[in-house]
């Protein structure tokens, strides 16, 4: 009997299967499997250290029915759900719903991740399967009370009192404080005129160079030291009637470090700036380039996880 693969997309699926092999067989779970029901806003329990009761979907409970038939007489089920927080949780709803169906009896359990899908990153990965991390778990379970103490009683408040509203929740509402104290920041702000002379000089061999006024009458002038018109007409003038030379040439090596890889953040940021791609058609587009597109006819992911 083939060993079990659990991953969160079909595509995904259909890439890693090549790369195994027929000794295993990988199911998606297509997302989560479980959500905190919303009917009467008590699935959050606070007063119980935070107790959570969960519900797993009906589209959900064909996947994961999927996969109890699959892992019965399998030797190992590997967890290969995507390499962040969500994923790390989904591997743990998914063991925990396949122990309720007991099927699980004498099948070792492991957690493979992989942040990029390319057969050697794969195949690595399941050669140093770990153990699911529980921090990343709790962290997931923390996000989930807030959103549902937050978001499920904050927003039908809001939609009552003002229309049109769509949501709060433990990442609107304090966006929604940062963006007010910003406007605040900027209706308390008080112009201030000062101005900056650039001058262009030409040499005897007609190359140009530019340069920045910094000393003014033996003084060194900070950014707003020249504070009206007049005052930089003044300056102007006094330049224009001096003639100037280079007295020394300084040469030093500057050292430019690359940037950073992209977060989910910074990536968005600079696909908005530079694409004017809105969040939603970054994270899809990076989400086809993870999973990966067909070079040779073979599904190859040219980018590593977004959101690690």
């Amino acid at each position: 009997m083939s060993d079990v693969v659990v991953v969160e997309s079909p595509a995904k699926a259909k890439t890693i299967n090549k790369y195994l092999g027929s000794d295993y067989t990988v199911l998606a779970t297509i997302g989560h499997i479980t959500h905190l029901p919303s009917k009467d806003g008590s699935a959050v329990r606070p007063d119980d250290d935070f107790a959570m009761d969960w519900e797993v979907g009906l589209n959900s409970q064909k996947q994961l029915n999927a996969i109890a038939k699959a892992v019965k007489g399998a030797k190992c089920l590997f967890l290969a759900t995507d390499p962040d927080r969500e994923g790390e949780a989904i591997s743990w709803h998914v063991r925990d719903a396949l122990e309720e169906k007991k099927v699980l009896k004498g099948i070792s359990v492991k957690r493979v991740v992989f942040n990029e899908v390319t057969r050697e990153s794969v195949l690595a990965a399941f050669e140093n399967p770990r153990e699911i991390d529980l921090e990343l778990v709790d962290a997931y379970l923390a996000r989930n009370a807030l959103d549902y103490l937050m978001g499920f009683r904050l927003s039908p408040l809001l939609w009552r009192k003002l229309p049109g509203t769509k949501a709060a929740g433990r990442v609107q509402s304090p966006a929604l404080k940062l963006i007010c104290e910003r406007e605040v920041d900027i209706e308390r702000f008080v112009q201030e005129e000062y101005w900056s002379i650039n001058t262009c000089f030409e040499t005897k061999s007609q190359e140009r160079f530019s340069a920045a006024l910094k000393i003014l009458d033996g003084v060194k002038l900070a950014t707003k030291d020249i504070k009206s018109e007049s005052s930089a007409d003044k300056a102007a003038s006094a330049i224009k009637a001096r003639t100037f030379s280079v007295v020394s040439i300084k040469k030093k090596t500057k050292r430019v470090n690359p940037k950073p890889p992209f977060t989910t953040s910074t990536l968005q940021q600079e696909a908005a700036s530079q694409l004017y791609f809105r969040a939603r058609k970054t994270m899809q587009v990076a989400q086809s380039l993870y999973q990966g597109v067909s070079i040779d006819g073979e599904l190859t992911g040219l980018i590593t996880y977004m959101r690690t």
